[in-house]
């Protein structure tokens, strides 16, 4: 049997023992909770789902459920019509997700603790953007790769850091660039001298919708110049000019070679597109001193007898005479005149 002094000694050691474990206890857990902290990371703070919520759904995307929390139909500008553009076909399996286009963002997603603003997203397409030009276009170009775009990296476009944000609107439901009567404001942003072009008496109906920039060229590059649809200026008209294509018995050379010779597509104030009215658009390769256009005989400047031929000539329209004057099948008569009826 143990006496009282004993039994005090006995019970001193048992509280001191108690008290040790729980400061072991206590050291052990947060040594343990440090180490769950570093592994999910210093700044983010260890935040436990709540069991009695439901987890978030995705809205329109695979795995948007970590966007969508926060971007919902509030934002502005409305990033949940991609849902019904051809990137939210969740059907496709080729549809994108949101961190296909944005990257991880795991910063944006989780704010760190110490600092006061949420950090961007790790690839932004606004028009403040940080993001290089070269990344923003690459993650379009993850998917959008060859035919149509296959010249895009040698383009006018692409040299010039022009990214497809400034002339697409991918969350839009109506891209403008994609709208027969849209597209040509999304150009004219850019093409000025086009735009005044444009607005001359002779022009294509572009601002009717019934022709487009892109019908004519290929904004994201081609083998030619001036980033036309096909490979040459002929070849680009012909595609709804067929009937100037030919083969013809007599070909007009300057026709052959490039149709903006005579003509400017984008619009004149000459009828048909011409850069200058006949004669003297025909005189600039044609030598006045060739043809029947000098000063007529029998007039102040020439004299002689004004009931000649060439008294009627002077300052007449040469397409008076030469109507087929992109070719002709009817052979030159004797006086080596050519493109006639």
């Amino acid at each position: 049997m143990l006496d009282v002094a004993d039994k005090k000694t006995f019970r001193s050691h048992a509280m001191k023992r108690n008290m040790y474990l729980s400061t072991l206890l206590l050291l052990s857990f947060a040594l343990m909770s440090g180490l769950a902290g570093v592994a999910r990371g210093a700044d983010v703070p260890a935040a436990l789902p709540d069991p009695s919520k439901p987890p978030p759904k995705d809205l329109v995307l695979r795995d948007d459920a970590k966007c969508t929390r926060c971007h919902d139909e509030a934002d502005n500008p409305r990033v949940l019509a991609i849902g019904k553009t051809r990137h939210g076909v969740q059907a496709d399996k080729r549809t994108p997700t949101c961190t296909s286009c944005h990257g991880d963002s795991d910063s944006h997603i989780n704010k760190p603790e110490n600092v006061k603003e949420r950090p961007k997203a790790d690839r932004q397409f606004g028009k403040d953007s940080t993001t290089p030009v070269g990344e923003r276009n690459q993650a379009c170009l993850t998917c959008h790769q060859g035919g149509k775009r296959i010249h895009w990296s040698m383009a006018a476009h692409a040299t010039n850091d022009v990214s497809c944000t400034a002339c697409h609107q991918v969350h839009s439901r109506r891209d403008p660039v994609r709208d027969k009567v849209a597209q040509s404001e999304v150009c004219f942003a850019c093409h000025k001298e086009q735009r005044a072009q444009l607005s001359r008496p002779s022009r294509h109906p572009i601002k009717e919708g019934k022709v487009v920039c892109s019908d004519c060229h290929n904004p994201h590059g081609g083998a030619g110049e001036k980033m036309l649809a096909r490979d040459n200026v002929n070849d680009t008209c012909y595609q709804c000019h067929a009937e100037k294509r030919g083969p013809f018995v007599r070909s007009h050379q300057p026709v052959q070679e490039d149709c903006s010779i005579c003509h400017n597509p984008h619009g004149t104030t000459n009828p048909n597109l011409l850069k200058v009215r006949p004669p003297f658009l025909c005189q600039s390769c044609h030598e006045p001193t060739t043809h029947h256009a000098t000063a007529p005989v029998g007039s102040a400047v020439g004299g002689g007898n004004p009931s000649t031929p060439q008294a009627v000539i002077m300052a007449r329209g040469c397409v008076n005479c030469h109507t087929n004057i992109h070719g002709s099948n009817n052979p030159a008569d004797g006086a080596g005149r050519g493109f006639r009826r």
